[in-house]
């Protein structure tokens, strides 16, 4: 356990505070719980300590009617769920520190988090990542005050903590909803769904009326939900090549309003992209349309057919093809989003993934540099050819994890769209290789055949559409996808410790064989089987 009192401090104050607003207060505290945390509640008998604690570990559990025992008597109640181990510790009847190592605190904080009540009989209880609670008696006996402070990691969580609750109880009836932790993706986004009863008379302020959106839940006792996307904006990193860091020169988004800005463009090209009921765009918090959990990759994996899943998705391009990329998208402050080009310090930054992090975590050292050289040398010549095509819209990450089954809806909009912020200007056969190349879900090769056929028929008709330029795009472009995720996998497991995305390795190399059988990709072929034999590729590489 640490001893020393962490230097980060972040104050705020929630006064006159009725029962419901503590128990909304402790689930959006749960959304910001993470492994080694500590809550200290403190303050005096019947301020509300322990409707506090319920409440938070109801939302951790993910079961709001859960009956939560007091751990009064036994000391500790311990919780497992797939997110976190959560202990309850009541420290009324601690002697002190010696007391509470006995029960096992360091291990308990170690594997999880821990929410203890009573923490001044543990004067030592200084962890790194505390936030201390203290609830005390409000202007009415019903309400209450509570001062809460954080420290360490705490700090600046519990800063962005109040902005969100700043935020939604600014935006009724949005700050009466229940919030709920809902597993992101490998970004810094975090989101959580928001769920309440639906008054008739409260509508979110949106294009149409919600009731028109098939997925808005609304009607009688069933739940209206909505996602709530907490998106801070991101610190440049560490500049990597002319004073810039890999984020300028990959265009990434680096606040929502490349989202909000390509979310209009996409409704008004009468896609299924989320609505969006509330913004802030200053802070980077908005309120979106729930499209339901019916992600492809679980679909496919409850039975459904990938062929009919995947040939709605790959509609959803065929009409993104025929809409043309604005000059600039008007966001509802005023100000403007271009919608960047991908070029080839994007494709070519991407690419670098591969000598940067997958090399080094296969053979144990950096690649040599002529070896790297040769590598850039033969895209060259492949990337001017393939920017001198035409040009669209390139969604970025349009695949499994990023879309959802509508089938209550028609044709193209059956396909829900998240996760578009990045997107680009460029060749359109990047979204369709992105599909039929998933790198989380095998995608036959027949019905990558037979999909790439099917979008080549229905834009053959088009004066301007060179079918024969649009398969060199398609393999370029897969090619080079794939090796950047190579990159971006090993990067993951190695810099984040998630080793999870390694599974997914012997995937990728399939589609790399896929696109480096193209006869005009041969000098890039070479050089991948030079350095990668067939062999190394049907395992994960070990990374530790």
């Amino acid at each position: 356990m640490s001893r020393q009192a962490p230097k980060q401090q972040h104050d705020w104050r929630v006064v006159d505070a009725d029962e419901a607003t503590v128990v909304r207060l402790a689930e959006r505290i749960a959304l910001k719980l993470a492994r080694g945390d500590v809550i200290a509640l403190s303050g005096d008998l019947g301020a509300g300590k322990t409707t506090f604690a319920r409440a938070l570990i109801r939302a951790v559990l993910g079961d709001q009617d859960a009956e939560i025992p007091s751990p009064t008597f036994s000391l500790v109640q311990t919780y497992a769920t797939p997110r976190l181990e959560l202990a309850h510790l009541d420290l009324y009847r601690i002697a002190g520190d010696d007391d509470l190592i006995e029960l096992g605190f360091d291990e308990l904080v170690a594997s999880g988090a821990a929410i203890v009540e009573w923490p001044e009989r543990v004067p030592g209880l200084l962890a790194a990542n505390r936030l201390d609670i203290h609830l005390a008696q409000g202007t009415w006996p019903e309400q209450r005050t509570l001062g809460l402070v954080g420290h360490g990691t705490w700090a600046p969580r519990l800063a962005r903590l109040a902005a969100m609750s700043d935020f939604l109880d600014a935006h009724p009836p949005w700050d009466a909803a229940t919030a709920a932790y809902l597993q992101g993706d490998a970004s810094a986004r975090a989101y959580a769904r928001l769920t309440f009863p639906p008054p008739d008379a409260l509508l979110p302020p949106s294009p149409r009326r919600v009731e028109d959106s098939p997925s808005a839940r609304w009607g009688g006792e069933t739940p209206r939900t909505a996602i709530l996307m907490d998106q801070p904006r991101q610190p440049d990193g560490p500049p990597i090549r002319n004073g810039l860091p890999y984020s300028r020169i990959a265009r990434l988004a680096e606040d929502v309003r490349p989202f909000v800005a390509v979310a209009s463009a996409l409704l008004a090209a009468g896609l299924s992209a989320p609505e969006i009921y509330a913004t802030d765009l200053e802070r980077g918090f908005l309120v979106l349309e729930d499209f339901g959990g019916r992600v492809f990759g679980a679909e496919i994996a409850k039975d459904a057919s990938q062929a009919e899943l995947w040939r709605a998705a790959t509609d959803t391009l065929l009409v993104l093809s025929r809409v043309s990329v604005p000059d600039a998208i008007t966001l509802p402050d005023g100000t403007t989003h271009r919608v960047p080009p991908q070029d080839t310090n994007v494709l070519g930054i991407e690419v670098e993934l591969l000598p940067d992090w997958y090399w080094p975590a296969v053979y144990g050292q950096p690649i040599p540099a002529d070896v790297r050289a040769e590598f850039m040398s033969a895209w060259e010549s492949l990337f001017a050819r393939l920017l001198a095509g035409p040009k669209g819209w390139v969604l970025r990450d349009f695949h499994s994890p990023n879309l959802v089954w509508l089938p209550e809806r028609d044709g193209a909009r059956r396909a829900g769209l998240l996760d578009f912020q990045d997107a680009l200007q460029g060749p359109p056969a990047y979204d369709l290789v992105s599909l039929l190349e998933d790198a989380r879900v095998d995608v036959p090769a027949a019905l990558e055949d037979e999909l790439l056929a099917y979008y080549l028929d229905a834009r053959r008709a088009e004066p301007a559409f060179d079918g024969d330029a649009f398969r060199f795009a398609y393999a370029v472009l897969g090619v080079q996808r794939n090796t950047k995720i190579l990159g971006i996998f090993a990067r993951l497991a190695k810099r984040d410790g998630k080793r999870t995305y390694l599974r997914h390795i012997p995937r990728l190399w399939r589609y790399l064989a896929r696109g480096l059988a193209h006869p005009e990709l041969a000098a890039l072929a070479l050089w991948f089987d030079r350095h990668f034999p067939a062999a190394s590729r049907n395992a994960p590489p070990n990374i530790s």
